[in-house]
């Protein structure tokens, strides 16, 4: 059974409940400012990793409106509000877990919440994967749901939905962004609107 592809068939099904849920960054503002920080002046290049409807997207583009952003999401009804939410950046539809095969590089990646819905496997290749997408310097944004790993498994919203949950710690994550040639410069826990009694963790790093 490939879980990643129930999740996308929900957040297809849910997405304007999910656009009204998380559409407002304010949660992750100071952490996404450090990220546009660290990006070089003028139009750096973003790639928007599981974009959703566009929210970071949009949260960036309102404080760097000069960024080049490209957004991939599954699920074509987040597309479809993602265009509607950012007119001025460019949207495909795309598994997060293929980004290997995008020919452009990137001066900045997000990962926003994708992680929860990957394997370790997956997890660890795309850490990979985006570091040989990033320019030298770039900056990688990871937010994931966080948690012992072994803790995974089926969970069911509020609205009825069942999708598979993974939960990672920093201890599974970053030194698999270390052997991939990042630098972290930030790590951030901080208490999650998702599932009770979670947190989130970010982290934020810079290609070597």
């Amino acid at each position: 059974m490939d879980n990643n592809s129930i999740a996308v068939g929900v957040f297809d099904k849910q997405a304007r409940n999910y656009q009204d849920k998380y559409m407002d960054q304010s949660l992750y503002s100071s952490t996404l400012d450090l990220f546009c920080n660290a990006l070089p002046p003028g139009e750096a290049a973003v790639l928007d990793i599981a974009c959703g409807p566009g929210n970071i997207t949009r949260y960036l583009l309102q404080q760097r409106p000069d960024l080049r952003l490209l957004g991939l999401d599954l699920a074509p009804a987040m597309l479809d509000l993602a265009r509607d939410n950012n007119p001025k950046a460019a949207f495909a539809q795309m598994d997060c877990r293929d980004i290997a095969q995008l020919n452009d590089r990137y001066h900045g990646i997000v990962c926003g919440f994708a992680f929860p819905y990957l394997n370790r496997d997956e997890a660890l290749k795309l850490i990979a994967d985006a570091a040989a997408l990033l320019l030298p310097g770039g900056i990688l944004y990871l937010s994931t749901i966080e948690g012992p790993y072994s803790s995974s498994g089926p969970y069911t919203s509020s609205n009825g939905t069942e999708v598979y949950m993974h939960y990672y710690e920093a201890a599974d994550l970053v030194p698999a962004m270390e052997a991939a040639g990042f630098e972290l410069f930030h790590q951030q826990q901080q208490s999650s609107p998702g599932p009770m009694g979670t947190s989130d963790l970010i982290l934020v790093a810079r290609k070597q």
